[in-house]
């Protein structure tokens, strides 16, 4: 099995597939595999403009992000007390650091959704999160693009020579993201308090107002 085999698409809608796979792949958490493909996929050779495909991809992922964002920034309404207080000095720790921990967040392939929620949570400026997340999308997307311009696809093809069937890996990129989400709802039932007063206990002050 090729590469290309695993996400077929036409041609002449090359742009349009990438942009609508790019934002609900990013807008479903902790799931961006999809959109990585579609675009290191889109990038071997020279139908498409590599500018264009990494501009794409990083627009529409960072969309999808705001989106979730602003879904945590009215989230915590509906937390119980015990949890918010919980996740308040984490809270503060991501917010300080917000426009820095949202860049390196966006511009590694890591589940930024991790640095993403408790910032909405947080209330952190939606202007300041945008251009931090729009910023590090634009710098993955292009190190996708022109890794896989130039080098090529062949580092993934070994291990689907002996695939004949697209389902386990479908099924693979799932399985990712529900132990992504996982991940969420145990870092939601953490004790921040406990953890953030021996290496941060800056963030255990209920006075501390900083807005970065």
């Amino acid at each position: 099995m090729e590469f290309g085999d695993i996400f077929p698409f036409a041609p002449d809608d090359g742009y349009l597939i990438l942009a609508l796979v790019n934002f609900f792949g990013s807008l479903i958490p902790f799931v961006p595999l999809p959109g990585f493909l579609f675009l290191a996929t889109m990038s071997v050779g020279n139908q498409y403009d590599l500018h264009v495909l990494a501009l794409v991809s990083a627009i529409t992922a960072t969309v999808a992000k705001q989106i979730i964002f602003f879904v945590s920034f009215g989230g915590r309404k509906i937390m119980n007390a015990k949890t918010r207080k919980r996740m308040r000095p984490f809270e503060r720790l991501v917010k300080r650091y917000g426009a820095a921990a949202a860049f390196v967040a966006a511009a590694t392939p890591m589940p930024d959704d991790i640095i993403f929620v408790p910032l909405g949570l947080a209330k952190y400026s939606p202007k300041r999160f945008f251009i931090a997340t729009l910023s590090g999308k634009i710098v993955l997307s292009y190190v996708i693009v022109f890794v896989s311009h130039h080098i090529g696809l062949s580092f993934i093809e070994p291990f689907l020579e002996n695939v004949d069937d697209t389902t386990p890996i479908y099924i693979g990129i799932l399985i990712f993201g529900a132990m992504m989400t996982a991940v969420i709802v145990l870092l939601l039932k953490l004790d921040w308090e406990k953890i953030m007063g021996r290496f941060a206990p800056w963030t255990l002050d209920e006075n501390n107002k900083d807005e970065n």
